[in-house]
């Protein structure tokens, strides 16, 4: 089999919940039917959305570094758990000899053969700003719903809260926000962001979400599985 190679950091639980989540797809019986997976946390990446929104320093240069250190060392192609780092992703791609997955397209072509047309898309700032999702969706004639900015405050805030271990996040908040795209006839809710789903496990809400994290697993083990 091929090996996984994980840009990770961005942030750490979203890199372990990747890790899980490949684990859980791999279907495996014993230990030697598991995937061969290298992980380059590198928690060093400058913030992506700091950097789109003007506030932070350039990450290219780190995540460019992460993708060359896990190409010498045996990644036969790449994963990036984090949305907003695939802003970079021709920057990424154009400097290894190996694939970069684009998890923003793989979700684009499971949507699709779901035959849904519309999505509401739950993500940082900078994805949203950013536009990550916009250019590939519209490719694939799916249309975007995002947030109002009060909205996109809450969403943002839950996001580093999570980043930040925080427990003490606003449930009642959250759901609430969830619960008004329910109510516009919107359910089909992408979270797109790699701490969402760590974010809506640990509140404990039981939604049938769109998780690209997941999406990305699936697509980990299919290429590692796939003949020479």
């Amino acid at each position: 089999m091929k090996t996984v190679g994980i840009i990770g950091g961005m942030g750490t639980l979203a890199t372990i919940d990747l890790f899980n989540k490949i684990a859980l797809e791999t279907n495996a019986k014993s230990d030697d039917e598991h995937l061969h997976i290298l992980i380059d946390n590198n928690a060093q990446i400058p913030d992506r959305s700091n950097f789109i929104l003007k506030n932070g320093e350039n990450p290219t240069n780190e995540l460019i570094k992460s993708a060359k250190n896990l190409e010498q060392i045996g990644a036969d192609f790449l994963a990036i758990p984090c949305n907003t780092a695939h802003y970079f992703y021709d920057f990424i791609n154009d400097n290894v000899d190996i694939e970069v997955i684009n998890m923003i397209e793989e979700t684009a072509k499971i949507i699709k053969e779901s035959k849904v047309s519309k999505v509401v898309l739950l993500a940082t700032t900078g994805t949203i700003k950013a536009k990550v999702y916009d250019n590939i969706f519209k490719s694939y004639n799916i249309e975007i719903v995002k947030p109002n900015d009060f909205k996109q405050n809450i969403i943002m805030n839950f996001i580093y809260n999570i980043k930040k271990g925080k427990s003490d996040i606003n449930k009642e908040e959250i759901i609430k926000t969830f619960n008004y795209f329910k109510e516009e006839n919107l359910y089909n809710i992408i979270l797109g962001c790699t701490e969402l789903p760590i974010g809506v496990k640990m509140l404990g809400i039981e939604e049938n979400f769109i998780d690209p994290t997941k999406i990305l697993a699936k697509a980990c083990v299919k290429k590692a599985k796939e003949e020479t």
